[in-house]
């Protein structure tokens, strides 16, 4: 059968398809998105917005800022085994927290404990897994927050697994996966929209295009007007926003977040934002970016940007400036409290939550380290009594 040949086509049974039909099946225009990315601050929009959300946004933003010094810190002193941090993403972090229900389920990358302590899970079990302790340190279930995920974009596919069987469970819950620019290079993050918008699942993805996967930057990772372009190849209408604009942000997801909730299916949303800090506390940013061009970042830093947008409006002053200030440095003091002491680790901990039934080689593997802990605990009780170095 050629391309021309469509009689015997099986996709001639789709609705108002029609032999030599070349029009698409979707219109592609409310898809697009929009040609400059959306702005709140210093806008009509942000003098109409509720003063409470712009205080509470200025608070979390400073917490933020704080709590990314602080882990930063903690990898200096060895308390931490690594931390990626996001300073200068704090408008995104906050943001996707603050844009859910309780009852939501938030998906994270390894970028986004800010996102997932910003929810109200304790800093010490948002660091778990970067500290080298344990798989997580929290309880996905009472949190509503998947573990951190380490590999890129493979939280994807789960959150619209998740959103599609909560639909079909008839709750009104929306899944939210944050992802990285990165991540987009991934066969993951491919599937899962294309999962997503043929089974119409209440997920929104953020990607927060910071302008580089470790060293490699965005122009040598895709060659598309924008990222939130990918969604219309989908049928997925993909936004685009200013992400160190933390009202827009926060617009924007809110809305997204509320579409899906109400049948309206997935959404991609750009973030344009950029990381101040190297990759890791184990990478040499200025091998692959040049000051001037953090400088020129900083210039548009979410924190200042909130700060400048309130003054103008009247709504900050000196006692919404201590207060958020005094609330920052006791996320920090708890951090450093929470930190200081090691915790006492079960080596058997590594069998558990790998799978609901651990298979042959998992129980074999368990059955050996139990043997070789037992051995080294008998070793050390007879030294102690003096059995062994006579």
């Amino acid at each position: 059968m050629t391309v021309l040949d469509h009689r015997n086509d099986p996709v001639a049974a789709v609705p108002g398809w029609r032999p030599g039909a070349t029009a698409p099946r979707t219109d592609p225009a409310p898809l697009l998105p929009d040609p400059a990315p959306h702005r709140a601050l210093g806008t009509a929009a942000a003098d109409a917005a509720d003063p409470e959300l712009l205080r509470e946004l200025y608070r979390r933003l400073v917490a933020g800022r704080r709590y990314n010094q602080q882990a930063t810190t903690l990898t200096k002193q060895g308390r931490l085994a690594v931390y990626p941090a996001s300073t200068g993403q704090e408008a995104c972090q906050v943001a996707a927290a603050l844009a859910l229900r309780p009852t939501d389920w938030l998906f994270p990358s390894y970028r986004d404990t800010l996102a997932v302590v910003a929810r109200g899970v304790d800093p010490l079990q948002a660091l778990t897994l970067l500290r080298g302790d344990a798989h997580t340190g929290y309880d996905p279930r009472a949190t509503r927050t998947a573990p951190l995920c380490t590999p890129l974009a493979t939280q994807v596919p789960h959150a619209v697994g998740l959103a599609h069987a909560a639909r079909l469970a008839g709750d009104d819950t929306v899944a939210l996966a944050l992802l990285g620019d990165g991540g987009t290079s991934e066969g993951d993050f491919h599937e899962g929209l294309n999962f997503a918008a043929v089974l119409h699942a209440p997920v929104v993805f953020l990607v927060q295009n910071n302008g580089y996967a470790i060293s490699v930057p965005l122009t040598r990772q895709s060659a598309a007007p924008t990222l939130a372009h990918k969604a219309v190849g989908y049928g997925v209408p993909g936004r685009l926003v200013d992400g160190n604009d933390a009202l827009a942000v926060h617009q924007v997801l809110t809305e997204a977040v509320e579409r899906a909730r109400t049948g309206g299916g997935p959404t991609l949303v750009e973030a344009l934002t950029y990381r101040i800090e190297a990759h890791t506390n184990a990478d040499d940013a200025t091998r692959y970016r040049q000051a001037e061009e953090v400088d020129a970042w900083r210039a548009h830093d979410p924190v200042r940007l909130l700060e400048d947008a309130l003054r103008g409006r009247g709504l900050l002053d000196e006692q919404l400036v201590a207060d958020a200030a005094e609330r920052a440095e006791q996320l920090a003091a708890r951090m450093r409290a929470e930190f200081h002491t090691d915790p006492e680790l079960d080596p058997m901990s590594l069998f558990a939550h790998v799978y609901a039934e651990p298979t042959q080689q998992l129980r074999e593997q368990a059955e050996q380290l139990a043997a070789e802990l037992a051995a080294e605990a008998e070793a050390g009780s007879g030294a102690g009594n003096g059995v062994h170095g006579r």
